[in-house]
């Protein structure tokens, strides 16, 4: 997901403002729709967004819905022939379980990194002014910048939670990464 343009604060974005997404089936039965960070997409508006597809598709989403409190966005957008990732269930994930981090970390499309399960609801970290999350689930799997709004996924395939974060006093990964349980995404698409 590259947003093009200028930022809140005037300043031209770059590739490090790009982030990843995930393609799911919409929760309202209309069509599929982008899942990513707030903070991917913040200050851009639909045109502005190019959503770019592992088959060199490119999208531009139709719709653009998001809540800076969770930092979730949804991309409702329009293509045939998309394939649609599942949706776990974050109430069942447990500490010591093997995901999967999918995304494009500094631009490299495609990259997935694996890691465990090392906390669920985690909820003292600091994220800045807007977001209010109280219960991420942490990860050792590397994310970088660029990995923001991919998915956290378990070994069956299933979407399990967005990634969202990174403790790190380099800004690359250090190990201790954040994501959004899906759980508490679908709560927030419906709405």
């Amino acid at each position: 997901i590259k947003p093009s343009g200028t930022k809140s604060d005037g300043k031209a974005r770059t590739v490090e403002d790009s982030g990843s997404g995930v393609i799911v089936a919409a929760e309202d039965g209309r069509g599929a729709v982008v899942i990513t960070n707030n903070h991917v997409i913040t200050g851009a508006v639909a045109n502005q967004i190019t959503v770019n597809l592992s088959d060199g598709r490119l999208l531009r989403p139709t719709q653009v819905l998001a809540d800076p409190e969770t930092d979730v966005a949804i991309l409702r957008v329009d293509g045939a022939g998309l394939t649609l990732a599942v949706l776990g269930d974050s109430d069942r994930v447990h500490v010591g379980q093997w995901v999967l981090a999918v995304g494009s970390p500094f631009g490299l499309s495609q990259s997935v990194t694996h890691g465990i399960i090392s906390a669920r609801e985690r909820g003292s970290v600091s994220l800045g002014n807007t977001i209010r999350i109280k219960d991420f689930l942490q990860t050792d799997a590397a994310i970088n910048p660029g990995n923001s709004g991919g998915p956290l996924v378990n070994l069956d395939g299933e979407v399990i939670g967005i990634n969202t974060a990174i403790a790190s006093q380099s800004g690359a990964n250090s190990g201790v990464a954040f994501s959004i349980p899906i759980n508490l995404v679908r709560r927030v698409a419906r709405q």
